[in-house]
């Protein structure tokens, strides 16, 4: 028997040996905890950001606005790099003042700032398996935010669903920049990483329909048409049935559609091994 266990911890160690190396496309800052988590399952962890996130030009907007919090009902975060910008202002949030956050990693995001939901109101999607400005309207209370103003911490550009269905449901709707993405600029290494990933086997983690336009957008800058059908061909793993519909448009075949968060996303690593 024992001898038989260690024939199949061997194997199992070959088989994440020969697995593919998993491509972790998301800004630097949150990229790199993500690879140690993915090197922790065994897998060959490779960070190369498809987006990048920026200081704003003019920060002075978003330093008005949180200066005084107290006029606010609650304040809706679009993603952890709104978070992020928001505590880099704010050292202590005001107890009387709700928070909303779309996923996981904005949870995790406000823990980090000593903000749970043990000291405050924080309302997120019901179902983890899909998160999105969706859900997060079906879990709020919007009978009870009418009247009261709402402030939204977003980045230069994004989708206008939520606002646009507050606004609709009376409520007063604020929206401040926190940041700005941007396609990350392709040096003489990225080109060559970049060339050397489309022709190898791998498995790209997608967590952004804007990151998946700008990877096929680079493809196209470095490698012409060849290489854009070369990345058509890769593995995606991707944590949101918007980002699978533009997967879809943009012609990938290999699709994994996971729930969201990272635990969705290492579990279907380990299922892709």
């Amino acid at each position: 028997m024992r001898c038989a266990h260690k024939m199949q911890t061997q194997s199992l160690r070959h088989a994440k040996w020969m697995a593919n190396p998993v491509v972790i496309t998301r800004p630097i800052a949150q990229a790199e905890t993500f690879a140690q988590r993915v090197a922790a399952l065994g897998r060959n962890a490779i960070v190369f950001p498809l987006l990048e996130i920026r200081p704003l030009a003019d920060p002075a907007p978003l330093h008005a606005v949180l200066a005084d919090l107290s006029g606010f009902a609650m304040v809706a975060f679009v993603s952890p790099n709104a978070i992020d910008a928001t505590f880099d202002i704010v050292h202590s949030w005001p107890k009387d003042v709700a928070l909303a956050v779309i996923g996981d990693g904005s949870k995790t995001a406000l823990a980090r700032y000593g903000v749970t939901s043990a000291n405050a109101d924080i309302v997120s999607p019901r179902d983890p398996a899909r998160t999105d400005s969706e859900t997060l309207l079906d879990a709020l209370d919007l009978h009870a935010l009418q009247g009261k103003r709402v402030l939204i911490v977003r980045g230069e550009t994004g989708r206008e669903l939520l606002a646009d269905a507050l606004r609709n449901a009376g409520i007063e709707v604020i929206q401040v920049a926190a940041y700005r993405r941007n396609a990350p600029t392709l040096e003489q290494a990225q080109r060559k990483q970049l060339t050397e990933l489309a022709n190898s086997e791998n498995d790209w983690i997608i967590t952004s329909s804007e990151a998946l336009r700008n990877l096929i957008r680079m493809a196209r800058q470095v490698l012409g048409d060849d290489g854009v059908a070369k990345m058509l061909q890769q593995k995606i793993i991707i944590s949101h049935m918007r980002i699978e519909e533009t997967a879809r448009e943009l012609g990938f075949r290999h699709i994994t559609l996971t729930g969201s968060g990272d635990e969705q996303l290492l579990a279907a690593l380990q299922f892709s091994q």
